[in-house]
């Protein structure tokens, strides 16, 4: 554990990111130690393979975005750090992997320079092809992703996604509504905060915010936190599925 932490137990991980944050780097030396077990864990679930510290280049990677991730880390949007970490870790890990693939990818377009007319441009438009494959991978692998950190944070406000397709609002003036709700209370900070801490909407807080009934808020209510816990996060593609948002 964290030197620091023996001296002060009741200091929490965030807190240490915190005072990295502000200027302590005795404190980054000893996260970036200490937490090598997770890194580790984070780039081989990626990877679907044993991840060597000392001779893997992924590893490296995940330890870069560790660190980057101790820099960008908001206590403010709600989610653990180590959650955020994760995400971050396997963005980069991600990215370094599909670069190495079409560094070689190339390769092979650069030998087309040697063939003839009709043979080159046969293999620019496979490789144009590819690439747009590559990239439509890229984006399911990454949308993927999210979902299941997304599924994380849903359980953790006791909604599920079998849940959530039940009560979803079924014309779209409600989910509308309700999305539109969903933005008045994350741009509320003590609304937020409480959201937050308590892992409920207070219904008569809101109320005075929205123009509607307290009968719609009621029923669309968990409809409304599965959007507030989706703006909350840090899910690129996921948010592309409600674009009044």
């Amino acid at each position: 554990m964290l030197k620091r932490q023996e001296k002060t137990e009741d200091v929490s991980l965030e807190e240490h990111v915190k005072s990295v944050q502000s200027g302590d780097e005795e404190t980054r030396h000893h996260l970036l130690k200490d937490y090598q077990p997770f890194i580790a864990t984070c780039v081989s679930k990626v990877c679907k393979r044993y991840i060597d510290p000392v001779k893997d280049d992924e590893y490296s990677i995940g330890l870069i975005a560790f660190n980057e991730a101790i820099d960008g880390y908001s206590a403010e949007k709600g989610s653990s750090f180590l959650s955020f970490a994760r995400l971050v870790i396997t963005r980069k890990v991600i990215d370094y992997i599909r670069a190495e693939h079409q560094d070689v990818s190339l390769v092979s377009l650069d030998q087309s320079d040697q063939d003839d007319d009709n043979d080159s441009t046969a293999d620019w438009h496979l490789a144009d092809t590819a690439k747009k494959i590559h990239k439509e991978d890229e984006i399911a692998w990454y949308r993927q992703f999210e979902i299941e950190e997304y599924n994380k944070r849903l359980k953790e406000f006791q909604l599920s996604f079998q849940e959530l397709a039940k009560v979803s609002p079924k014309h779209q003036d409600a989910k509308k509504t309700s999305q539109q709700i969903a933005r008045i209370i994350f741009e509320h900070e003590e609304i937020k905060n409480y959201i937050l801490d308590k892992k409920r909407l207070p219904i008569k807080k809101i109320l005075p915010l929205v123009d509607v009934s307290k009968k719609t808020v009621e029923r669309n209510r968990k409809y409304i936190l599965a959007i507030f816990i989706l703006l909350n996060e840090d899910f690129v593609y996921l948010k592309d599925y409600v674009k009044e948002v």
